[in-house]
């Protein structure tokens, strides 16, 4: 019994001294992986109505998720007029507050350590597109690749860290190696729409080596980040072009007009 009882002592006992912080601001909490008050109740969560094509909040009342069983999937006024090349999207908080600084210290301020928990997160929204009778059933999980020169300065790709962990969760393939950025673009910021997608249009592709891996399976893509939508279309249009079955997408923010 003693050395059952040791672990937790231990645990007990590091917790004195390295008590868990909070993931966004580093104030102390109860548990590992939690958020503060103050940055829980800054952290906007998608939940009730969202656009079945590419996860966005819908005005609501918050209980019909992305529409009843029975229902025609709910979509928004941009996914009515863009043509979305994947199935389904699901995204687990908004791009505001506690979601935008998490994302931001994730991809650009070396938190990598962050990736477990919010990939954990990103797992449970995308659970409606990878279960039974979904599109995404028995998908591989793919993340959007960063170019080569962005990942020797980045160190990482937040996206297949988090990519991993969802593949973990749901008992998924992890294809981290599957899409290439094959033409560095420049960052998308402060473009408009159009220049949006012409300027990450064609920047990725299957490399031969792994087409066959494909053949036909649905795929998970996985990303920190939906604006436009741009990067994501460019990605699943060279799944499609390889040979993968229905594409679905999950990313953990969904950027929100006026928010």
């Amino acid at each position: 019994m003693m050395k059952a009882a040791l672990p937790g002592a231990m645990t007990a006992a590091l917790r004195i001294v390295y008590p868990s912080q909070c993931l966004c601001c580093g104030e102390t909490v109860d548990a590992d992986d939690a958020l503060c008050p103050v940055c829980w109740r800054d952290a906007d969560f998608v939940a009730g109505s969202a656009c079945a094509r590419c996860g966005v909040p819908l005005p609501g009342d918050g209980e019909g998720g992305t529409g009843a069983p029975d229902a025609a999937p709910l979509s928004c006024d941009d996914c009515l007029s863009i043509v979305r090349p994947w199935a389904a999207a699901r995204a687990a908080l908004t791009y505001a507050g506690t979601g935008r600084t998490l994302a931001l210290a994730l991809k650009h301020a070396d938190r990598s350590d962050l990736a477990p928990a919010l990939g954990r997160w990103l797992a449970r929204a995308a659970a409606p597109l990878v279960a039974p009778g979904a599109p995404g059933q028995g998908a591989l999980v793919v993340p959007v690749p960063v170019h080569f020169r962005r990942l020797l300065k980045r160190k990482y790709n937040q996206a297949a860290l988090m990519s991993a962990q969802v593949a973990r969760v749901h008992g998924l393939t992890h294809a981290p190696r599957l899409l290439a950025r094959v033409r560095a673009t420049p960052a998308q910021d402060h473009r408009s729409v159009a220049d949006r997608f012409a300027n990450v249009a064609g920047a990725m592709a299957v490399p031969a080596q792994h087409a066959r891996a494909l053949d036909g399976r649905p795929v998970l893509l996985v990303d920190d980040v939906m604006t436009s939508g741009a990067t994501l279309a460019a990605a699943a249009d060279a799944l499609l072009a390889a040979g993968s079955g229905p594409v679905s997408v999950a990313v953990l923010c969904r950027a929100v007009k006026d928010r």
